[in-house]
């Protein structure tokens, strides 16, 4: 049958779809199926999810982003919602699941518009007003005081940190939140906008708890010293990346030898010449020499006649981070360091926590760049998640370093913002209104989850908080362990002025570019064997 329509125009294969049925409300429909798997995971009671990635490696976890982007998401639409979670996790650290959820209401609400009979164009309209009024009544919202916060103060850091560590690990956030504010604290430069996440290492061991949890202002490196000399206090360290053995010339040469004589004397020139190399690294006051690659039988034996402690960091990156906790520079090949080349380290000891022998290089005086939070765990996912926990800690507190205004949490934020744009909606005229009083409606999602989550009675709790911000208590939120609304300056939960704002900046234009779509138009996808196909065909012949 001959093709007719646009089909006519595209190759074969290509599958096209438009108008409001097709594109739009399926694009919706998408959006609003990944909301739901992220929505129940929102909050300190979020429920875990267990998700399965194509390698076979297991995730418990209830933090919107690391889920994401595990599930393999083909459909087009739903992608843009999982790029704006992306967006803001890498831009804030914490919120992904705000973002998300919030743009699959916006979407549910926008469907219901477009069933009413309202235009796509006239509902984005909307939408985009209401962002630019959400902007100005969050800025309302904000805690007189929290424009300037000392970020070396703990108890100052740890408030703005609570809420985000809460909702990945609810009832351990004092454990937690004491040790990410310490670490950050003890890197921080003197600049704290140029505050770096990556100075903040995660050690993981298993065995223990999170009480025997601690920090190391330094580095912990998950392996043994080479060599018998296990422990070195206040040494210069020589790094070298290139490794620390005899060095193979680049050109292959020929050796005649003639006689017994000569064969000896070949191989103690050998050993002189390493001998000669070891010494000047001795000589210029190195206790430590660090190699990024092999070290030599024959380097280590004449290392332990010098008395010289070797480790091996295989890793280049780990061998960075080295260089920048010592102040080491880095030579390529084994030669003498120069004095300026060396790094110093307070003690360097290898020590076994938990069945597991780690190396630890410790530098307690200030000019610090590096410390780690040895976090123990039970198992290998507990301590992923105490990762991610401690992973949105510090990004929270890089997030506080460059804007440190709070607005208050537990809802209360949301509750009020739904208020004030719906006197907003009812002073609007035309058809925005409606697109408006969508998104104020959308808000109430966020009351909703945290108290279905918690096993609450979601209805008593919005009407309640309505109740009381109708009022004038703009800080009533809800108290999650008594299962009523309280103040939250007496529970102290605040979140970031910074989270909330992009979160929903973010999701407004996801849920914007979604309804602006009208037409879907697929290629046929490229030829040869699928990923899963080629691996079951690879899994059948390894048995034969």
């Amino acid at each position: 049958m001959q093709p007719y329509g646009i089909q006519s125009m595209l190759k074969e294969g290509y599958r096209h779809l438009s108008g409001l049925d097709e594109a739009v409300i399926k694009n919706i429909e998408a959006c609003k199926e990944l909301s739901t798997i992220t929505r129940t995971s929102l909050g300190p009671n979020g429920m875990n999810k267990m998700v399965i990635n194509h390698l076979d490696k297991l995730f418990v976890t209830n933090d919107a982003a690391t889920i994401v982007n595990e599930l393999e998401i083909q459909h087009p639409a739903a992608k843009i919602l999982v790029l704006a979670a992306k967006a803001q996790q890498e831009e804030i650290g914490d919120g992904a699941n705000l973002t998300i959820s919030f743009a699959g209401e916006l979407l549910q609400g926008a469907e219901e518009l477009i069933r009413m009979g309202l235009h796509p164009s006239e509902i984005i309209s909307g939408y985009n007003k209401a962002i630019i009024k959400v902007v100005e009544i969050l800025e309302l919202l904000v805690e007189s005081g929290s424009e300037t916060m000392d970020v070396r103060s703990k108890d100052e850091v740890v408030s703005r940190m609570r809420a985000a560590v809460a909702s990945k690990q609810f009832g351990q956030e004092e454990i937690i939140c004491s040790l990410v504010a310490d670490a950050c604290i003890q890197v921080c430069p003197k600049n704290p906008t140029n505050f770096n996440v990556d100075n903040v290492r995660v050690a993981k061991l298993l065995g223990g708890g999170l009480h025997n949890s601690c920090i190391v202002r330094g580095m912990v490196l998950k392996s043994d010293a080479v060599g018998s000399i296990k422990r070195m206090e206040k040494a210069k360290v020589a790094v070298f990346a290139g490794g620390v053995d005899t060095t193979a010339t680049e050109t292959k040469g020929t050796v005649l030898i003639h006689s017994a004589e000569q064969l000896e004397n070949y191989a103690k020139t050998e050993e002189a010449k390493v001998e000669e190399l070891i010494k000047a690294v001795a000589d210029s006051g190195a206790k430590v020499i660090v190699s990024g690659g092999s070290v030599g039988e024959m380097a280590l034996h004449f290392c332990e006649r010098y008395k010289i402690m070797v480790l091996k960091i295989s890793s280049k990156f780990e061998l960075r981070r080295f260089c920048r906790t010592a102040g080491a520079v880095a030579h390529l090949k084994l030669s003498r360091p120069s004095p300026d080349d060396l790094g110093y380290v307070d003690s360097i000891s290898v020590e076994e926590i938990g069945g597991v022998t780690v190396t630890i290089a410790r530098n307690e005086q200030g000019g610090n760049s590096i410390s780690t939070v040895v976090l123990r765990g039970s198992t290998d996912s507990i301590l992923d998640d105490l990762e991610r926990a401690v992973d949105d800690g510090v990004n929270t507190y890089k997030a506080m370093c460059r804007d440190s205004r709070i607005v208050p949490g537990a809802a209360a934020t949301e509750i009020e913002l739904a208020q004030r744009l719906k006197e907003y909606a009812n002073a609007e005229t035309g058809l925005d209104k409606y697109a408006i009083t969508k998104y104020a409606e959308s808000f109430e999602f966020v009351p909703k989850t945290l108290a279905d989550n918690a096993g609450l009675n979601a209805m008593e709790i919005i009407a309640s908080l309505y109740t009381g911000h109708g009022s004038g208590n703009t800080k009533l939120g809800i108290d999650l362990e008594e299962g009523a609304c309280k103040d939250v300056s007496e529970t102290k939960v605040w979140d970031l002025f910074a989270t909330k704002l992009f979160a929903l900046k973010y999701a407004s234009d996801a849920a914007c570019t979604v309804l602006r779509v009208d037409q879907i138009i697929m290629a046929k996808q490229a030829g040869g064997p699928r990923r899963d196909a080629a691996q079951a065909a690879g899994a059948g012949a390894e048995e034969d």
